[in-house]
């Protein structure tokens, strides 16, 4: 599961005053029915971030707001028009009311670490995970990847380089989580039954801060 592909994709950061900047694509049609209608290519994928709020609560608002915001700025919709719903253990999920009431239900992949939240969605209807971690020195690293992330990938850490395996390692685990989360599936310790599902998702690092890394996982709609 090391597959991750290069070209990382734009996180739009979300500050008191709006977004820094358009997105990096031109957006969909303001027309709910149009944006949230099958788009080839994952070109429906949108990915939101909050920087600087290292308050866990504070952080989880901020996101949703910012979440918000973005779908109301690709749909058209008005901010009123759009719920964030999902219960703990549950894949959160955006409800748009779309014209004539017409309602969509669109998947929401959200991460926290540190001072840096992510979100991620896609109009396509396609599935998303995203994860971001802050990256720390893990003294017991090698257990941990043993019981997580499974025997391949704790060989391949053990070969890189001391100064550089708390990089590796967060990479690691976020790839993990990712995959983890675009198939609906909990963290717990890695089985090979698993293999194949996680492997059904496409990985991308993202682009973040300097000390943290992230990946956002994808499977085609269709």
């Amino acid at each position: 599961m090391d597959d991750v592909m290069d070209g990382a994709p734009t996180v739009r950061w979300w500050t008191e005053g709006g977004f820094e900047g358009p997105w990096p694509a031109p957006a969909p049609a303001p027309s709910c029915a149009a944006a949230t209608a099958a788009m080839p290519g994952g070109d429906g994928l949108r990915i939101v971030g909050v920087r600087g709020l290292g308050e866990r609560e504070a952080a989880r608002r901020t996101i949703r707001v910012a979440l918000v915001a973005a779908l109301a700025d690709v749909t058209g919709v008005s901010p009123a028009r759009i719920r964030l719903g999902g219960s703990p253990g549950e894949a959160p999920f955006a409800s748009v009311s779309c014209e004539s009431n017409d309602e969509r239900r669109i998947g929401l992949a959200i991460s926290h670490d540190g001072a840096v939240s992510v979100a991620a969605f896609r109009l396509d209807g396609g599935a998303v995970g995203i994860d971001v971690m802050q990256v720390t020195d893990v003294p017991d690293w090698e257990a941990v990847a043993r019981d997580y992330l499974g025997p391949e990938r704790t060989a391949a850490l053990g070969r890189v380089p001391p100064a550089a395996r708390a990089d590796a390692f967060a990479r690691a685990w976020s790839e993990r989580e990712a995959r983890l989360k675009c198939i609906g599936m909990p963290l717990a310790e890695w089985n090979a039954a698993e293999t194949s599902r996680l492997g059904a998702c496409t990985c991308r690092a993202i682009a973040l801060p300097a000390g943290y890394v992230g990946t956002v996982a994808e499977i085609a709609a269709g």
